[in-house]
């Protein structure tokens, strides 16, 4: 069996793998499952690939083994480091400067296979169309990527760039590229791919500094769909059916994703990336300055214990503050103590709360909270006009009335949670500055909420020693 037929069927076993992977991801309960399996494929890939490296190299098989060698050391290095080193908070941004990884790879490969072919006299049709829509895909990616980056770490501002006719702008870019993909195709030379390449870097920057915080989860799952297709067109220029079928699975469920993240936010995905949170041609990003809008009510750690103890419902809204806080360790011990005291508490998780689709529930598996009383927004929304408690813990946009209340609001028709339908509502703010989305919240001046203000760490640590106390 040679090692091209080896390397063929366990590419085979890691597909399978892979889409088990997929499936197991949809469910808490499987997750852990699904991303056993899914490093079990990529452990199978990575040795099928060396295999057929090894079986096929027109170099000494012990040169092509020491550079394999040296590749794989660097690569587990850099990721063992970054993985040790990375927060839960820092997930949004790291996935996204992984992204950009991908696309960078898929310009390079694309200008590899364009270079090897040509020097061979292999410039066929089938092989140009796939080089120039692998760099294209690529570049955008790559750029894109790095400026999802910037924004998520807050190394530049999340308000969106607002330039002149910025739809325009992404519609001429996109234009140009394909004329260029068109003009390679043609005649085929080392110029058209490069201002391919420098035109499609620039729109995929474009595109993503033009779209705001708010809109950021998209951004990221819309990256992930990016990077998967990028990864296909490289399978498909290296001849690699493992690749393709791999970035087929990630652009696909990456779009996929992005799909229900845009239905989550009542958003148009074209809109999503044509342009800024909420924002028109013209107008100031949205919440530019808005400030307090009302008097708000302060309550003390001691008061929400005392609401908390007479309670026999309570709901808790996640949101990326708590991921901020590391609070889901006094979180779930908060509701452990509740849970032992009788009273009924579960969680309405949005599907956009933070700024990674899945982090808060990510943050409450970690936490060990039960799978069973973590519910989607759809699941939780009804019973919260029957709640004695809610604690919005971090949250902001994603349960802020102004969605429903305010047709001129830049969040107008987004679906939020209901919290303020409950009895008593307490909100956990380190002060009454505006969500990421910029958009001031009219919850935190009803009169049946109360602020609480500091660390959501510290005040949910205070709640319990409160309630143990009492």
């Amino acid at each position: 069996m040679t090692a091209t037929s080896v390397a063929q069927a366990v590419y085979v076993l890691a597909a399978v793998l892979f889409v088990l992977s997929l499936a197991g991801l949809s469910k808490q309960e499987s997750a852990r499952r699904g991303n056993l399996l899914g490093m079990v494929g990529m452990v199978l890939a990575l040795a099928a690939t060396i295999v057929l490296a090894l079986g096929t190299s027109a170099r000494p098989v012990l040169v092509t083994a020491l550079l394999i060698a040296l590749v794989l050391l660097v690569g587990a290095a850099v990721g063992t480091w970054r993985a040790r080193r990375v927060e839960m908070t820092q997930m949004p941004e790291l996935i996204a400067i992984l992204h950009s990884f991908v696309g960078a790879a898929a310009v390079l490969v694309g200008f590899n296979s364009y270079l090897t072919a040509h020097a061979a006299g292999a410039d066929d049709v089938a092989h140009l169309v796939e080089v120039s829509l692998g760099v294209l895909v690529g570049a955008v990616t790559f750029t894109g990527s790095v400026v999802a980056f910037l924004k998520l770490s807050g190394r530049t501002r999340s308000a969106p760039l607002q330039l002149p006719g910025r739809n325009l702008l992404n519609l001429a870019a996109l234009l140009v590229s394909l004329g260029l993909v068109v003009w390679f195709v043609v005649a085929p030379s080392i110029w058209p791919l490069l201002l391919l390449t420098v035109v499609s870097l620039a729109l995929g920057w474009h595109l993503v500094a033009s779209i705001g915080g708010g809109d950021m989860p998209v951004v990221v799952s819309m990256l992930n769909s990016y990077s998967g297709w990028a990864a296909a067109a490289a399978g498909f220029m290296l001849g690699n059916d493992l690749l393709i079928v791999t970035g087929a699975l990630v652009g696909s469920s990456g779009a996929i994703l992005s799909y229900i993240m845009c239905k989550a936010m009542n958003r148009s995905f074209v809109s999503v990336i044509l342009g800024g949170f909420g924002a028109e041609e013209g107008a100031a990003p949205a919440g530019g300055g808005e400030g307090p809008q009302g008097e708000h009510r302060e309550v003390s750690a001691d008061e929400v214990a005392a609401l908390l103890r007479d309670a026999r419902s309570v709901v808790i809204t996640p949101g990326y503050g708590m991921a901020v806080a590391k609070a889901q360790y006094p979180v779930a011990e908060l509701v452990e103590l509740l849970r032992d005291g009788g009273a009924e508490v579960r969680f309405g998780v949005h599907p956009v709360a933070g700024r990674l689709p899945g982090h808060m529930n990510v943050l409450l598996a970690e936490a060990r909270v039960p799978y069973d009383i973590v519910l989607e927004m759809d699941e939780i929304n009804d019973d919260l006009a029957g709640t004695d408690v809610v604690l919005v813990i971090g949250a902001n946009d994603t349960v802020n009335p102004a969605a429903l209340d305010d047709p001129g609001s830049p969040i107008a028709g987004m679906p939020v949670l209901h919290v303020w339908e409950a009895g008593q509502v307490v909100v956990f703010k380190r002060s009454m500055a505006a969500g990421y989305a910029g958009v001031q919240n009219p919850l935190f001046f009803r009169e049946n909420t109360g602020m609480l203000f500091g660390d959501a760490k510290q005040r949910v640590e205070d709640i319990v020693a409160a309630l143990r106390v009492g």
